[in-house]
């Protein structure tokens, strides 16, 4: 029989050395670590047990993981952001406006963890998306994603969201001010307020920041919210497999005089000549192409 001091469960929030765990059986409870090297994210499934005499559980061990949210570090190591996402919705807005870049980049993760991606603009409150984001939002519609306008502070379109991230495991990406925690909260009754209050109880003073947290979305599925970011990359571990990423390139590789093409300086490139006839969205290729160099930057970083 299971001893009932032993349990696996759900990150469910994190903070800088507590996280908040839903177990099995339904308890809501703060967890601590053994050790210093196991490093649990929102959205791990674990294993932890109760510490005698104390109200903390201890999280031993993390559970095989789907797939991992990822980006390099300020040392060029791998960082786990997120476990067993199912779909990334990158928010986008003209307030601030948005960098599309760091939007092919979250799209490009889905991509390479094997997740869905939905692009989300945010704030049609304030006015409908400009000329050029109505432009950059038809690209992604093109090439087979599901965009969505919306506004967190009127309701425009949330029910349409809600319905994107149904029965999944979801996390809400972008930079920041677009809105992403605005349309938690539209998403989430009360999910402000009880971020407070997760802050003022994890045992790490008033202001303690919630890295991340998961809320239940009523009908099914989950959703995370993350911290804004002024840039993002996905960790590759190789420059080669930047190209699935991006699905428009990936669906003409086999075209290409090389197999082995990188769709950089080759001749008879079908990307290349996708890209000078328009049929492949020239900012998407230059995308690609940065990506593709900062990780080959990387990897070979890794090898020196």
């Amino acid at each position: 029989m299971t001893n009932v001091s032993e349990q696996p469960g759900l990150v469910t929030a994190t903070f800088s050395q507590r996280m908040r765990l839903r177990l099995d059986d339904g308890r809501e409870v703060t967890g601590r670590l053994k050790g210093k090297k196991l490093r649990p994210v929102c959205g791990d499934r674990i294993e932890a047990r109760a510490i005698p005499n104390e109200p903390e559980w201890l999280v031993t061990a993390i559970l095989p993981r789907r797939n991992e949210l990822t980006r390099p570090d300020k040392r060029g190591q791998v960082e786990v952001l997120a476990a067993n996402i199912g779909l990334i919705a990158a928010v986008t807005s003209d307030r601030p406006a948005t960098d599309w870049y760091i939007v092919d980049r979250y799209v490009a993760a889905a991509e390479l963890m094997g997740a869905s991606a939905v692009i989300v603009f945010n704030k049609t409150d304030l006015a409908p998306a400009s000329g050029s984001s109505e432009a950059e939002l038809g690209v992604f519609t093109n090439i087979g994603y599901t965009t969505i306008r919306c506004s967190a502070k009127s309701g425009e379109n949330i029910d349409q969201l809600r319905r994107a991230l149904h029965h999944s495991t979801s996390i809400i990406v972008g930079q920041s001010g677009v809105g992403k925690s605005s349309l938690i909260n539209a998403l989430v009754e009360g999910a402000d307020q009880d971020t407070a209050r997760l802050s003022q109880s994890s045992g790490e003073g008033r202001h303690t920041t919630v890295n991340s947290v998961m809320w239940s979305l009523e009908g099914g599925g989950t959703v995370i919210d993350s911290p804004g970011v002024r840039d993002y990359a996905p960790a590759i571990d190789a420059a080669e497999r930047v190209a699935w990423g991006f699905r428009e390139i990936a669906a003409l590789a086999d075209e290409c005089r090389f197999a082995n093409c990188r769709h950089m300086r080759e001749p008879d490139c079908a990307v290349k000549e996708a890209v000078a006839s328009e049929t492949i969205s020239h900012r998407r290729y230059e995308s690609y192409r940065r990506l593709f160099i900062l990780a080959d930057d990387a990897a070979q970083s890794n090898r020196g």
